[in-house]
């Protein structure tokens, strides 16, 4: 908020891995990042993307699976490159208006 607040940015992205803990929390804490993204987009009108990993499996954060934590950094770069083509578009679109 307080960077779309400045008026220096056309955008504002965020990326984020939300944990199945296995006791819907997972779902709240997502629900409560996408409402306070869109309270940011709404009240500033600057965009905010966001890309956000849910893993569905039981993730290992004490790092005993250095092939899942492979997988997900090379998911993460993936979803941030879309994510960065997606905002470039959105901020062609606005600037076209």
């Amino acid at each position: 908020k307080k960077l779309a607040m400045t008026n220096n940015y056309d955008a504002v992205c965020c990326s984020g891995f939300v944990v199945d803990g296995g006791i819907y929390r997972h779902e709240f804490v997502a629900q409560s990042i996408l409402d306070g993204i869109m309270q940011v987009n709404l009240k500033t009108g600057v965009p905010v993307m966001s890309a956000v990993l849910t893993p569905k499996d039981e993730f290992k954060e004490d790092g005993s699976d250095p092939a899942q934590h492979q997988f997900f950094a090379e998911h993460m770069t993936i979803k941030g490159k879309e994510l960065a083509q997606a905002t470039h578009e959105i901020i062609k679109t606005l600037k076209s208006i």
